[in-house]
């Protein structure tokens, strides 16, 4: 398991609107369907119903939010970087402002474990979150979250 297979290039996205926690969720739904033919509502929903039973923001400035869905084969995720920190209920009440929303089979299983095991890994490396704020360019996201420096992490 690897970004590569996660993460298409096109599901990489910097946000200069979301000012709220559900706004954000609506913007990872918005761009699961964009990329991946997700049904927007369905997923926020998901992603709701999810957070409904622990945050998902864990802390640094990072939020992992996750669900799963009927509507996939394999497990697929997109990436946001905020241009302004919101406030996410996260763990450590830090604000966030990288999000990597994971979207998984309801079958998936040990893939979706080892999906968000890589994610939170890699992000919960301090160099790679400073890398990743420094550049608000999707495709240069892409690269830092793809690079072997990101799988290593893992």
């Amino acid at each position: 398991m690897d970004f590569a297979t996660l993460l298409k290039p096109e599901a990489v996205k910097v946000l200069t609107s979301a000012s709220s926690k559900k706004r954000l969720m609506q913007s990872l739904g918005d761009l699961a369907e964009q990329v991946y033919g997700l049904p927007s509502g369905e997923i926020l929903d998901a992603l709701l119903a999810r957070e409904a039973l622990g945050p998902t923001g864990v802390g640094y400035g990072v939020a992992l939010p996750h669900a799963r869905t009927s509507r996939l084969e394999s497990v697929a995720g997109v990436f946001v970087l905020l241009d302004k920190p919101i406030d996410f209920n996260a763990v450590d009440r830090q604000p966030v402002d990288i999000a990597f929303g994971l979207f998984a089979p309801e079958d998936a299983g040990v893939e979706h474990l080892k999906a968000l095991a890589l994610v939170s890994r890699t992000l919960r490396d301090s160099a790679i979150c400073a890398k990743l704020r420094a550049n608000p360019d999707p495709a240069t996201l892409y690269t830092i979250l793809t690079s072997g420096e990101a799988e290593q992490a893992a």
